[in-house]
């Protein structure tokens, strides 16, 4: 399984970005996807996570009304849409699949992209 990140970028405080994760390598559509992320400094920690369907999403309390994930099937792509953006959102974004279709939020063992770096000036 390959995943693509892309649509990082430097934005100023209060302004948006729309992440995109391009997966291929299998049927997209029978796995859920995850996005997490990366500050400098700091661990990965979980963003937001959608069912295969896209049915069901999953947000840290951090992030929960301000970004929205969702996901084209017919696309093989996943995109998390992040907006008010504040410094502390800065960090390197990964989007990532589990290996199981049981799975909901992707662990450390399951496929990861090589993530994209988002920019938020104060």
């Amino acid at each position: 399984v390959q995943l693509q990140a892309s649509g990082g970028g430097l934005v100023q405080a209060g302004g948006s970005l729309r992440l995109s994760c391009a997966a291929s390598g299998r049927t997209f559509s029978g796995y859920a996807m995850g996005w997490f992320r990366q500050a400098p400094g700091k661990e990965r920690e979980f963003v937001a996570a959608i069912s295969w369907s896209g049915g069901s999403t999953y947000y840290a309390d951090s992030v929960k009304g301000r970004f929205t994930i969702s996901r084209d099937n017919a696309k093989n792509t996943v995109y998390l849409q992040m907006n008010s953006l504040k410094p502390e959102d800065t960090a390197v974004y990964y989007c990532a699949a589990p290996r199981s279709q049981s799975t909901v939020v992707p662990g450390p063992h399951d496929y990861w992209g090589q993530g994209t770096l988002v920019t938020v000036s104060s």
